[in-house]
């Protein structure tokens, strides 16, 4: 009799211990579901702070001034500045006066935008991107290419040259903008049509179109993205 009550009550912490380790189980699967919804809904969040948050208040900030320019910019933060005649002169990396003027009234107040409390540690780079025709006087193919890869070398360098170098701005903009600016000159190699889109094969490449510089925002969303899914 007393043997038979021993095994009923092993039974019984044998069934509780079951119990509360299933308990345990689904408290885990539990925080773990929790962990991943937070994660997923923080991605989204990641994105419509810096990229979206940033197109809307340079879009905000330059939106009557985008025609005067003869600018123009994209959901990707990418601003472009495509009428050749206003920039430089044909085949020189001398800035016009009247870029000159346009860049004095437009970069003040795109660094004070990007160096914003909400967006300067999201931001990865800043590209200064310079881009030509296909042509070259007569020539075309690799030696215009070529020649032209100095050129929109050089016009990108002397972009940058002039805007770092500007007195209104103090010690710590400028660190900013060395750790941040980059010039890269890409020739001929993404060429317009007259849509302003990317030239495809057998298309009419717009030889003014073509020529243009363009600020292009890198951000940072691309690592916080993957460090939370790295986190699941």
């Amino acid at each position: 009799m007393r043997t038979h009550k021993k095994h009923g009550e092993d039974y019984w912490i044998a069934l509780s211990d079951i119990m509360t380790a299933l308990m345990l189980l689904f408290l885990l699967i539990s925080v773990v579901y929790m962990i991943k919804v937070q994660g997923s809904v923080r991605i989204p969040l990641i994105f419509k702070e810096t990229t979206q948050g940033l197109y809307e208040r340079l879009n905000k900030e330059f939106e009557s001034d985008w025609q005067a320019w003869g600018a123009v910019m994209d959901k990707d933060l990418t601003i472009r500045f495509f009428q050749p005649d206003i920039l430089f002169s044909v085949g020189s990396s001398a800035l016009s006066d009247k870029f000159k003027g346009i860049l004095d009234d437009f970069f003040p107040r795109y660094l004070k935008i990007l160096m914003a409390d909400e967006f300067r540690d999201n931001i990865e780079e800043i590209r200064i991107e310079g881009h030509t025709s296909s042509f070259w006087g007569g020539e075309s193919g690799v030696s215009a290419y070529l020649k032209n890869m100095s050129l929109s070398q050089d016009r990108t360098r002397a972009v940058l040259g002039y805007i770092i170098t500007k007195e209104s701005l103090n010690d710590e903009q400028k660190e900013w903008l060395k750790k941040h600016f980059r010039a890269i000159g890409f020739s001929s190699a993404l060429p317009l049509d007259e849509n302003s889109t990317p030239l495809r094969v057998g298309g009419l490449e717009d030889s003014n179109k073509s020529q243009r510089v363009e600020l292009r925002v890198r951000t940072n969303i691309e690592r916080k993205v993957a460090d939370e899914v790295e986190k699941k």
